[in-house]
């Protein structure tokens, strides 16, 4: 098996190969599944999702951010604090964004809310690089989800285990991978703090995992 770090090496090299048109069809795409995914969660009624900005040659979601606003959903986005902490901020597509001072990318300006606000969510769209069918992740290795799925599952109930007996975050969670990246069950090697996923959201639509 192929460590953690191998795996998500691999994968970066292969998005490095993504063009223009390719980014554009999959934003296009990721956000016509994750909308249904949502309207599936929330009964077809406005809910809470919180959700993060692909960047580069990530799998897009701008598209679906903006569609998440659009159906009457109200968006999360993460900032990142000291200690690989994650704060959280609501979006619209008029929101203002700043310079992050913990990581290269741009945060959302606006009131920043600790990991209670997600006692309202309805749903959370990870950024990875790769799950397999066992709903294993790999992020992007910085540590900042690990931390925060860990204190998410410290506060909510936890879920029913998934069928290997690994753990699932307390609220519904898809990983936006492009369709590449879904792997074989046991493919990720999971170690004893990892937090699996329920599903994919790829190109090609949202695959259940969990096994």
């Amino acid at each position: 098996m192929l460590t953690k770090a191998e795996i998500r090496a691999g994968h970066r090299a292969g998005r490095a190969t993504q063009n223009r048109a390719g980014l554009e069809g999959a934003g296009e795409a990721i956000a016509r599944h994750g909308l249904a995914w949502a309207a599936d969660l929330s009964g077809g009624k406005p809910g809470t999702f919180a959700a993060y900005l692909g960047v580069g040659v990530e799998p897009p979601t701008l598209p679906l951010l903006t569609a998440l606003h659009a159906a009457g959903h109200r968006v999360l986005l993460p900032v990142c604090e000291p200690d690989l902490a994650l704060s959280w901020v609501y979006w619209t597509p008029a929101s203002a964004s700043v310079r992050s001072r913990y990581a290269p990318i741009q945060e959302p300006a606006g009131e920043r809310h600790d990991t209670t606000v997600m006692r309202s969510a309805t749903g959370i769209f990870l950024p990875a690089t790769a799950v397999d069918f066992s709903g294993n992740r790999i992020g992007q290795g910085g540590g900042y989800y690990d931390k925060f799925l860990a204190a998410l599952a410290a506060l909510l109930p936890s879920r029913p285990l998934a069928s290997d007996g690994g753990l699932l975050p307390p609220v519904p969670t898809a990983a936006v991978v492009y369709d590449a990246e879904v792997l074989p069950a046991g493919s990720i090697p999971a170690e004893s703090f990892d937090r699996k996923v329920a599903a994919a959201l790829t190109p090609s639509g949202l695959l259940r995992l969990e096994g």
